[in-house]
């Protein structure tokens, strides 16, 4: 059973933006009005300073984020497409790790439509005659399925329209179902 204020994991590739305080500083507010304590990856308790080189800050930050995941009760994950058509592969390693440790995950931040609709929007793509999608430049099979992402990510939580939304659902699916006080 999950406590009285569950501890949600703030991921996302928020910890990129100059705005990063800010964002996380919103995201926890809105956690503290559903009685949850918001957990970002920049609260791992790091010594960077001690770090010898950039190999061991990696690491060490590597190890605060997954110790963050495993003390969290659930997981919001901001997958909007970053420096791509795809999410933060960080955020997505963040995702499954929290699915294979049994933790609900809610998604949010992804844009409307299919990936293969993003995709042929973005670069030029074939459609043959069986339907299947491939890019046109090396015929690359594009994941089809009408899903909002891979479909590995689609499968395995669940999808929110923005964080707030995200936010309620994991609120719901931490508490057993039972709403927020």
């Amino acid at each position: 059973m999950f406590p009285e204020r569950p501890r949600i994991y703030l991921a996302g590739p928020d910890v990129f933006f100059p705005a990063h305080e800010s964002i996380f500083a919103a995201l926890k507010a809105h956690c503290d009005r559903l009685q949850m304590t918001g957990v970002a990856p920049t609260d791992a308790p790091l010594s960077l300073q001690a770090a010898a080189n950039d190999d061991d800050q990696a690491q060490a930050i590597y190890e605060g984020n997954v110790a963050l995941i495993r003390e969290a009760d659930g997981v919001i994950a901001n997958l909007m497409s970053f420096r791509g058509q795809e999410p933060d592969s960080g955020t997505v390693f963040e995702v499954g790790y929290a699915v294979a440790l049994g933790k609900p995950v809610v998604g949010y931040g992804v844009p409307e439509g299919s990936y293969a609709q993003r995709v042929q929007a973005a670069i030029p793509c074939r459609l043959d005659a069986a339907g299947v999608v491939t890019e046109a430049a090396g015929g690359t099979l594009v994941e089809g399925l009408g899903q909002p992402l891979n479909l590995m990510l689609a499968r395995s939580i669940e999808f929110a329209p923005d964080a707030a939304a995200a936010l309620k659902r994991i609120a719901h699916r931490v508490r057993g179902g039972r709403p927020a006080r």
